[in-house]
């Protein structure tokens, strides 16, 4: 018979057939060399393509809608060079 520790409780042979079986089959699965349906890196281009459309629509807004300016101004050179000089002079 197997020593036994104070805490640890008699395992059947059954339920160490099925200790190992289950740990192999996590191996297998972690080792499996699944591919992702969708990349990191497809993930990533999509995160900074949005945060990017979501400045440009932001800055639209503002300008156009919150400002009473056009909204297709805010992509001139001009319009910022306006703002960043407004901002500087008040500093």
């Amino acid at each position: 018979m197997q020593e036994l520790n104070k805490n640890e409780k008699p395992k059947t042979q059954r339920y160490q057939e099925k200790e190992t079986s289950s740990k192999e089959e996590k191996k297998k699965l972690i080792h499996s060399g699944t591919k992702r349906s969708f990349p990191i890196w497809l993930r990533l281009l999509l995160l900074v393509c949005g945060i990017i459309v979501c400045f440009a629509v932001g800055t639209m807004v503002g300008y156009g809608v919150i400002g009473d300016g056009k909204p297709m101004n805010v992509f001139e050179k001009e319009t910022w060079t306006h703002i960043i000089d407004l901002v500087e002079k008040d500093a």
